[in-house]
């Protein structure tokens, strides 16, 4: 007898126990993410590109149990989809929910001016902004209009200069809190 089965008592189907392993190692993922911070996924380090590997062979045996058929296989990719179209339609519903968990952009330049608390925030060094300003094809930060952190971890630049927007990932891990402010 499992776990799941001593506690829940109802569960005695081997794939109700893999849905529900599946569900509960995704909702903590999501929760370790923004706690710890995330990045866009084409700009991971090499030390971010092992750690994601490694936590998800860690999981992997948390998710599917001793069931390592193909089925079993399926049976949590199909959990995953499910649990994860549920998820992204709640966030397009709810913009209360969306923001615990995505956390909300911050305003790191506004008309030429770096907002150093929200870069704070964002742990974000001025020499990063500033690189992330000059890939944007601006001189210097006082040629940004508007750079904003997404919630997607990419820096919005509207610059006076080119009258560009573009976007760049965040250079380092962050935690998406507080509101667009100008202070």
């Amino acid at each position: 007898m499992t776990l799941l089965e001593i506690n829940f008592g109802f569960i005695h189907y081997p794939y109700i126990e893999i849905i529900i392993r599946t569900i509960s190692v995704y909702v903590f993922m999501i929760l370790a993410i923004r706690l710890f911070g995330k990045k866009e996924l084409a700009q991971l380090s090499v030390i971010d590109l092992v750690f994601i590997l490694l936590i998800s062979n860690s999981v992997q045996n948390a998710m599917v149990g001793p069931d390592t058929t193909l089925n079993g296989g399926l049976v949590a990719a199909g959990a995953l989809f499910l649990v994860n179209y549920t998820l992204k339609q709640v966030l397009y519903r709810n913009k209360r929910i969306s923001e615990i968990i995505q956390g909300e952009s911050l305003l790191l330049i506004y008309n030429g001016a770096a907002n150093m608390e929200n870069c704070k925030k964002a742990e974000i060094t001025i020499e990063e902004l500033e690189a992330a300003v000059r890939e944007h094809g601006a001189r210097d930060i006082q040629k940004v209009d508007l750079a904003i952190l997404e919630v997607d971890g990419n820096i919005s630049v509207i610059s006076n200069e080119y009258q560009t927007r573009s976007h760049v990932s965040h250079p380092r891990k962050h935690k998406f809190k507080g509101r667009l402010n100008q202070s």
